[in-house]
């Protein structure tokens, strides 16, 4: 009796253990365990820009206002020094940019490549690569979402929201517009003083802002630096005109690029009508030798904004650095990236975005892809400078 419960027992066991192994071998892997499948975007995540671009409640354009701004904007009398003008950095030859890795602005003499520094010189090199002002009314534009030109994110390291914003910015910088000689809290007062004696500006200012008892102020002036820049704009690129409808506008190897283009996920980040997110991404770009510290951004992450692809073929160098000439070079840096290679080696790689990690540039595609960026290109912006500025100082400066 006792043999038989015992090989009864045996029995029930063997069976226990052969229906857990069945159960395990027929059970389905866990969710987290599923492979996640390649998003690539699709056209729709692009967009046409708007003709025009939309002015603040607060800062209607006009005429006057305009013709102010265009004249603060080249004129010297808002640096430091009287020798640099918001035009030296950002040239209307040069797609409202500059054909140099980091900017010289005070004590600099010269134009575009051939600008260097006056000796004796303090001055270091501005920190980061001019971005061009063109399309910057443009800024944070998002496909079928309500524009908000007040909140426009500003600067590689969006530290300033709107053109207004924006304007005073340059002129409170030591090594960009400020100088040596005035504190940054006392830059704007000293240039308002200067204005309030020229008399042609005075007027100009009367007439920009109708009914101000003093109209010379520091919010005037930003409004009309703003007001001038919102006027600079590209927005018939050959794209915006295929993505408007004419489906004739591009050819059939730059709609190959194009989609190369999202295949490859730059559109993960450069999206919407800007073809930026306008977000702050890790890439491990190398820092320019101009500087001796290395810059790591507002975060201290290394962390900067997607610039727009907008024009490029007038605005190398490229990055925030500057430290890339052509497009060739920034599309084998993507490639590295997408090998794993970090190019900055202060940047760790835990620090890599995700989304430029997952890129898949290959050599073969950059030609195709370069072939898609020319067709954002629209030379036929205002490239007007006047031929004199109130102040009689050199137009854009030394």
């Amino acid at each position: 009796m006792e043999r038989s419960i015992l090989q009864l027992s045996k029995w029930l066991l063997c069976n226990v253990w052969l229906l857990f192994l069945l159960t395990a071998c027929n059970s389905k892997p866990e969710a987290s365990h599923k492979k996640h499948e390649k998003v690539i975007e699709t056209v729709d995540v692009l967009g046409a820009l708007p003709q025009y671009a939309s002015d603040p409640a607060n800062n209607p354009g006009n005429p006057q206002k305009i013709k102010l701004g265009r004249f603060l904007f080249f004129d010297p009398i808002l640096s430091g020094n009287k020798d640099v003008s918001c035009a030296t950095c950002h040239q209307p030859e040069s797609n409202y940019a500059e054909f140099l890795e980091t900017s010289i602005g005070v004590n600099g003499v010269g134009s575009g490549s051939k600008r260097r520094f006056r000796e004796p010189n303090e001055i270091p090199f501005v920190k980061r690569n001019s971005q061009s002002v063109l399309n910057t009314a443009f800024n944070g534009i998002k496909n079928n979402e309500t524009y908000d030109p007040e909140s426009a994110p500003m600067f590689w390291d969006l530290r300033a929201k709107g053109l207004e914003q924006q304007a005073l910015e340059p002129i409170k910088s030591f090594e960009e517009m400020r100088g040596s000689y005035y504190h940054k809290d006392k830059i704007i007062a000293e240039v308002l003083n200067r204005i309030q004696k020229i008399p042609a500006y005075t007027k100009l200012f009367s007439e920009a802002f109708t009914g101000e008892k003093n109209p010379v102020n520091e919010l005037n002036l930003s409004k009309a630096i703003a007001a001038y820049e919102r006027t600079l704009v590209a927005t018939n690129t050959r794209f915006d005109q295929y993505m408007r409808g004419d489906k004739n506008a591009l050819s059939v190897s730059e709609i190959d690029g194009m989609n190369t283009f999202l295949k490859a996920g730059c559109a993960k980040c450069h999206s919407g009508p800007m073809l930026s997110d306008y977000k702050l991404h890790t890439l491990g770009v190398p820092d320019t030798k101009n500087r001796k510290e290395s810059d790591t951004g507002i975060n201290n992450n290394y962390a900067f904004r997607t610039p727009t692809l907008r024009n490029l073929r007038y605005t190398s160098p490229y990055m925030h650095s500057g430290k890339f000439l052509t497009l060739d070079d920034v599309l084998m840096f993507y490639e590295d990236i997408s090998g794993g290679k970090i190019i900055n080696p202060k940047v760790k790689a835990e620090q890599m975005d995700s989304l430029v990690t997952h890129l898949d540039v290959n050599f073969k595609d950059i030609s195709s892809i370069i072939e898609f960026l020319n067709t954002l290109n629209d030379d036929s912006f205002d490239k007007t400078m006047p031929v004199k500025v109130p102040s009689g100082l050199p137009v854009k400066g030394l």
